[in-house]
């Protein structure tokens, strides 16, 4: 499905983009894993993608396996609704995204193809309660019945 002027070709050479520009280390998951590293920021992605945010002080902290965990389960359901996953593990780096969220701890943050912060969590949520976050928005609503 394509919307505005991307095409799908165009669609994954942004995502690329995004996830190249992305500083090394912040993240763990590498190959066919849901999860990318944080880039510097959004813009690459808006119109294109609902990123999800994951910052955590390490990539072993219980909130964010779970996270992770709940998310893999669900990869159908994240591509559907073109969620791509981006994570900060590494508070040492203090990556732009890091410095705008201020995280303490473990942060979940869902950012709407428009770029507007939908939802923020301090804990980890289940997958069908980001889905029911994104199935009531407008623009997935338009989705839905293309």
């Amino acid at each position: 499905m394509t919307y505005g002027f991307a095409t799908p070709g165009l669609r994954a050479a942004l995502l690329g983009a995004a996830i190249l520009a992305a500083p090394s280390g912040h993240a763990q998951g590498s190959g066919g894993d849901i999860v990318q590293p944080m880039p510097d920021d959004l813009s690459a992605l808006r119109w294109e993608a609902r990123p999800v945010l994951l910052f955590a002080a390490s990539a072993n902290d219980a909130a964010y396996t779970e996270q992770l965990a709940a998310l893999r389960e669900a990869r159908d359901g994240l591509a559907d609704r073109e969620i791509v996953v981006l994570a900060d593990t590494s508070p040492d780096t203090n990556g732009a995204l890091r410095q705008r969220f201020g995280p303490d701890g473990f942060l979940f943050v869902l950012v709407g193809k428009d770029g507007g912060v939908k939802r923020t969590e301090t804990a980890p949520i289940a997958a069908g309660s980001l889905f029911d976050t994104i199935d009531a928005m407008p623009m997935r609503q338009r989705e839905m019945s293309e």
